[in-house]
């Protein structure tokens, strides 16, 4: 039995993680020894308030106290690989049509089979970051009281904006327990108001995780920053419709009840605000994607920075992971490919061959489009989405070329008009004829044919959301939505572990609570199949 810690930043206890098995992988806390810093202490200036709301910013990006390696906050696994968007990256494009790896690290190939177990040490290292976030954010909410600031003599100023901290920090608790209840259903509820002490939570189903973020985003929305008056990087109300959106738009997979027309007032609102599409698809997942006006696109992106998230996950992981066989090196700003990720010919099917749809960045010299030996990187298509270098040609800001400047986009605007269309296909509310200029809008901007409003179907907004939104963390949830992930519906090169594609259970549409989270905790329940 091996221990794993993972260390709160800044915050008064550690968790005793034990990622095999893993107490925080439910959620439980229990005091730290001398090696703590009393909560206290870590609030004890006013500036400690902000800095400490980024703590909870960075969960997202970073992967440890010390860079890429040592202190780290989940052990038992590559520290790089214990990342969150690099767990959430696996669980999201592996499984799917949209992502291959050559790589043969432990359980990694199972993920595109779709043979995963509750042992997979990616799921349980994915499941265990979930809570060390959560965990972070409940920490800093009981940390911000009414009480806590009158006892520090807080001023009604600083009061004030902190409150806008906390919605904040709620926000960021929200999304996470989003991704649990897409991904791995029902689990353990722990909020701010849960003991601070060591204690079994009860299992909470998926449908009583659906309501806790529901109320959350319902409640905290008004106490939210307008859309673009927030600081870079921070949420705002438009954050908040988009994450409700998703999770109406997922709520029959979810609840099993269809809540598509909850999302139109939403998404309206959205699409209505100070947000605008950026002209160039490609610069949206440049290293200058904060500045060279893709950053006006982003509701809400994950900052990574070559000098200051030094990780190997991220977008770290997504410009070095796809280079390999006669590709270049330099022209993604990198020190050399690690020739794992490439992408199926059902994927590259979706981009019409008349034209030269934008969006389709596909390397294909030494490469074959279909894949005989997932082992061997120059069979399949290589991706060049994510580069690490600007709108001219620069490199980011690690000359070494190690770490990617690139953010990673969680929502932005083109989302929310696919969503949209989706919407309008399915009857819930939303117009046609609006949903037909916004799908033309991205295809226009790709240099793609313009569309009719009879084009639109649910087929084809499946695949335009394919080719819109691709290695960006959506395509396995759509999949679930769409009825297409698992069962023989749409098969892929690989998938069910057979080079054409095979038909799998339909309980994968949910990954396992992972083994050693059960062991730790046997209030929570296993999904079923597994």
């Amino acid at each position: 039995m091996k221990k794993t810690h993972i260390k709160l930043l800044g915050i008064s206890l550690l968790l005793l993680v034990m990622l095999f098995p893993s107490c925080t992988d439910d959620l439980n806390q229990a005091p730290e020894s001398a090696n703590a810093i009393p909560g206290e202490q870590f609030f004890s200036t006013p500036e400690s308030y902000k800095q400490n709301l980024a703590k909870l910013y960075a969960g997202f990006a970073t992967s440890g106290q010390s860079g890429p390696a040592g202190s780290a906050d989940i052990s038992g696994i590559d520290e790089g690989e214990s990342q969150y968007i690099r767990g959430l990256w696996l669980m999201q494009e592996l499984t799917t049509d949209e992502a291959v790896i050559a790589w043969n690290d432990g359980t990694i190939k199972d993920l595109h089979s779709q043979t995963w177990t509750s042992l997979d040490r990616f799921i349980t290292a994915t499941f265990a970051r979930f809570s060390f976030q959560i965990v972070n954010c409940n920490e800093f909410l009981r940390q911000t009281t009414d009480e806590k600031l009158a006892a520090r003599g807080i001023d009604a100023t600083l009061k004030a904006e902190i409150a806008t901290y906390r919605a904040e920090a709620r926000f960021l608790r929200a999304m996470t327990y989003w991704h649990l209840i897409d991904m791995f259903g029902g689990g353990s509820l722990v909020t701010e108001e849960s003991p601070s002490t060591f204690f079994y939570p009860e299992y909470a189903t998926r449908a009583e995780l659906y309501k806790f973020v529901d109320e959350e985003l319902t409640a905290i929305t008004p106490l939210l920053k307008t859309p673009k008056s927030n600081e870079a990087y921070r949420v705002d109300q438009a954050a908040a419709w988009m994450l409700q959106a998703k999770l109406y738009m997922n709520a029959k997979v979810y609840i099993g009840t269809d809540n598509y027309a909850a999302a139109v007032p939403l998404i309206t609102k959205i699409v209505g605000s100070t947000y605008k599409l950026h002209t160039n698809y490609n610069q949206l997942f440049f290293a200058d994607n904060d500045k060279n006006g893709a950053q006006n696109e982003f509701i809400f992106a994950i900052a990574f920075d070559g000098l200051h998230t030094q990780t190997y996950g991220g977008t770290t992981f997504l410009t070095h992971a796809p280079v390999g066989g006669s590709m270049n090196a330099s022209e993604f700003g990198i020190n050399g490919g690690w020739a794992g990720i490439r992408t199926t010919a059902a994927f590259v099917d979706k981009f019409e061959a008349s034209t030269t749809d934008t969006r389709g960045q596909f390397y294909t010299n030494g490469q074959s489009k279909e894949i005989k030996n997932i082992g061997s990187f120059t069979d399949g298509y290589a991706i060049q989405k994510f580069r690490n270098v600007g709108v001219n040609g620069v490199q980011g800001s690690d000359k070494a070329g190690n770490f990617s400047d690139s953010d990673f986009p969680i929502f932005r605007l083109a989302d929310a008009y696919l969503m949209y269309a989706e919407c309008a296909v399915r009857g819930a509310g939303a117009n046609l004829v609006t949903a037909t200029t916004y799908v033309n809008a991205l295809r226009t901007r790709a240099k793609g044919n313009a569309v009719s409003q009879g084009d639109l179907s649910l087929n084809f907004i499946l695949d335009e959301r394919a080719k819109e939104l691709h290695w960006e963390g959506q395509r396995r949830t759509d999949l679930v939505r769409f009825g297409k992930f698992s069962g023989g519906a749409y098969l892929w090169p690989w998938k069910g572990g057979s080079a054409s594609g095979s038909p799998t259970q339909s309980f994968r549409d949910l990954f396992p609570i992972p083994a050693t989270a059960l062991a730790s905790n046997n209030k929570l329940q296993q999904n079923p199949g597994y």
